[in-house]
């Protein structure tokens, strides 16, 4: 078994942290934000000087699924006093304990997806692709596969997307990374195949910046315990 998805389940969480989660999509080929866990408002400081300016910041911890809702992020930090600012603030809103803060690049990019994975009692891991950010619930534009399947099959994926023109060049932007995203939808498939304890993951927004890069800005893998029947 993982050993990040061992610790999990020995601590009892209900989840991997966003780092963690993050951590894995990367241990499986998946881009994923530069981003460093902190502990102190100093740590914090340094991180955000070695990635550079403008950042995001992120309460941590795997009881933490929706941090939006829990004022737990700022975004497009652009100095240290807005930094320890957004520290100090997003410690005194958060209760529970943290796994620590989060410092990260601020990705840029008006295209948005996201990539998904549940658990169908009869067919095992199905993926998930559709059109992501705020913009998921309301527009439902999303193509499932069941896992295992291959890079031709993901790029039908793209292809069953009524929103599909957003992966060509769109408003002066390059085309996207189709190559990069069919091998990302395969990995989410192998990912929960080869790791039983995971119940879900939720990469979203998965972000196609200007150039045509993806990079995974927020990821959640939810876990269920391996003898579940």
């Amino acid at each position: 078994m993982n050993q990040l998805i061992q610790s999990a389940l020995q601590k009892g969480d209900p989840a991997l942290s966003e780092y963690k989660s993050k951590q894995m999509l990367k241990a499986y080929g998946i881009p994923v934000t530069r981003e460093t866990l902190v502990q102190s408002p100093g740590e914090a400081a340094a991180a955000a000087g070695a990635l550079g300016y403008p950042v995001v910041v992120k309460a941590c911890s795997p009881r933490l699924m929706h941090k939006s809702e829990a004022g737990a992020v700022a975004v497009g930090i652009q100095d240290e006093a807005a930094l320890l600012q957004a520290y100090d603030r997003i410690t005194a809103a958060v209760a529970q304990p943290l796994e620590g803060m989060l410092i990260q690049e601020m990705v840029r990019g008006a295209r948005e997806l996201v990539v998904g994975l549940t658990r169908d009692a009869q067919f095992g891991p199905c993926v998930m692709l559709g059109l992501g950010g705020v913009l998921t619930e309301v527009l439902n534009d999303t193509a499932f596969r069941v896992a295992p399947f291959d890079a031709d099959e993901a790029l039908d994926m793209m292809a069953e997307l009524r929103s599909k023109k957003m992966l060509d060049q769109f408003r002066g932007q390059a085309p996207a990374d189709r190559q990069t995203l069919a091998q990302a939808l395969v990995a989410v498939g192998r990912m929960a195949l080869e790791n039983e304890a995971i119940a879900e993951i939720d990469i979203n927004p998965l972000i196609i910046d200007p150039q045509g890069r993806l990079m995974a800005v927020d990821a959640l893998i939810v876990l269920q315990p391996t003898d579940r029947k």
